[in-house]
């Protein structure tokens, strides 16, 4: 989306007007569009400032303020390691820093194939099977780093899949 389309830009007008009834309407219509487009550049933010009258600059501090925003495209499979305390005192800074070994790649990056993003997590909510790490929606619990290749693997294999 570097340069907004016309269809991206009617697209995230009618986003912005499914909500104008709304009182506070910035969270539901940014929810939208990273939704349909993976992330919110600058841009974006500012088609939505002067759809809603709402500044650029609260929106930017929304976007940067909240982890499930992005500024930047992510990648088709999100690996969230968990580094809380309970997943860190089991050695999920190992878990993290195989993943980036590997994609060759530092939390918060994409991989230039566009498949992988690597995240880091303060807590999911999975002390019980700590250390933990989320990939689109699957938990993998009680993970160690020699479990990470055969994990990157199998998400290359699916590629392009669903």
């Amino acid at each position: 989306m570097s340069k907004l389309s016309e269809s991206a830009a009617a697209k995230i007008g009618e986003i912005c007007d499914r909500y104008l009834d709304e009182p506070t309407p910035l969270m539901m219509i940014l929810s939208d569009i990273q939704k349909e487009y993976g992330y919110i550049p600058l841009e974006v933010q500012e088609l939505v400032s002067k759809k809603t009258g709402i500044s650029v600059a609260e929106i930017y501090g929304v976007v940067t303020f909240y982890s499930f925003f992005s500024l930047k495209p992510k990648g088709k499979y999100i690996i969230g390691c968990c580094l809380g305390t309970a997943c860190y005192v089991k050695g999920a800074q190992q878990v993290i820093d195989k993943f980036s070994e590997i994609l060759g790649i530092a939390p918060g990056q994409t991989t230039d194939d566009g498949l992988f993003t690597l995240d880091a997590l303060r807590c999911i909510g999975a002390c019980g099977i700590a250390p933990a790490v989320s990939i689109s929606g699957q938990v993998y619990p009680k993970l160690s780093p020699d479990k990470v290749p055969a994990i990157i693997e199998e998400y290359r294999k699916m590629g392009g899949a669903n």
